[in-house]
């Protein structure tokens, strides 16, 4: 499985979203599902799969499916989005 459909499933699975909703267009607060409890329950799933333990900026920047991409790569940048 690649690295880009290991996240979607992720965020898929944390926010409660069908995966072809995924992309990066997904932004915080745009999409209700993805409100302050979900972004929590999403960056414990990204810690888990992807194992990293992201920083407070870092969790606080993830504000879009983009975003994600780009600091999971500033963690491990073997990682190919």
């Amino acid at each position: 499985m690649t690295d880009q459909i290991r996240l979607k499933n992720v965020f898929s699975t944390a926010l409660e979203l069908p995966i072809n909703e995924v992309d990066d267009e997904l932004k915080y607060n745009a999409d209700p599902r993805w409100d302050s409890t979900a972004h929590m329950i999403l960056i414990a799933q990204l810690e888990s799969e992807f194992d990293v333990m992201l920083d407070i900026d870092d969790i606080i920047d993830m504000s879009s499916f983009h975003q994600a991409k780009i600091i999971l790569q500033k963690y491990n940048s073997d990682l190919s989005f």
